[in-house]
């Protein structure tokens, strides 16, 4: 259970959350039964940034994985509109170093952008098991510098829904495989990824 504080014109703040473990042995639920807890302060993992929903489709013949960015939705409103001018970027990552990046369009005042857009990236399959795509939901701003709302990564060496989602695509080649996303906070690490060039990679 996750306590905010509302706000009309930005994003709601997260004051705190309680987590109930083993709730069938903490109470008896023939009857009505009151707890109380602590209020913990929340984890980045915790915070509600929205979520994406995209589907990937790998060709592994013409060595092609393809990105399609679906929709977003409750996004963190960035702006003082209550709102985001949301667009997706996308990044081919090596060695933790990034090869390649592409975006979608920017959708403006929304907190549930829908894209419909293919992103490819030509991939040997040889080369599948040392890849992940790293994804960015970003805010544009005209004035400035654009703002991350949140990232997550898929790829054999992600994490959960992450890693599973890329070894499905890999268990059925040539099906788009579509899921939902929780989107997380950035870490350190990945603010700044730095750009490689490998002329020799094969990688587009």
């Amino acid at each position: 259970m996750s306590v905010f504080d509302f706000d009309r014109f930005s994003r709601h703040d997260m004051i705190g959350e309680v987590v109930l473990e083993n709730l069938f042995e903490t109470s008896d639920l023939s009857r009505e039964t009151n707890i109380w807890r602590d209020i913990q302060y929340a984890t980045s993992e915790s915070v509600d940034l929205g979520e994406i929903m995209f589907s990937l489709c790998y060709l592994p013949t013409a060595g092609r994985l393809t990105l399609t960015v679906i929709k977003c939705r409750n996004l963190k409103a960035m702006d003082i509109t209550g709102y985001s001018d949301p667009y997706v970027k996308v990044s081919l990552i090596c060695d933790e170093r990034r090869l390649k990046k592409k975006k979608t369009s920017i959708k403006k005042n929304t907190l549930n952008p829908t894209y419909n857009e293919a992103i490819i990236f030509d991939i040997p399959p040889d080369s599948m098991d040392h890849v992940s795509l790293h994804i960015s939901v970003m805010d544009y701003d005209l004035v400035g510098h654009n703002e991350i709302i949140g990232v997550m990564r898929v790829g054999c060496h992600a994490e959960g829904l992450g890693r599973d989602h890329w070894n499905e695509m890999l268990a059925y080649p040539r099906k788009p495989i579509a899921h939902w996303h929780p989107l997380l906070e950035p870490k350190k690490s990945e603010k700044e990824v730095s750009l490689g060039t490998n002329t020799s990679s094969g990688f587009r």
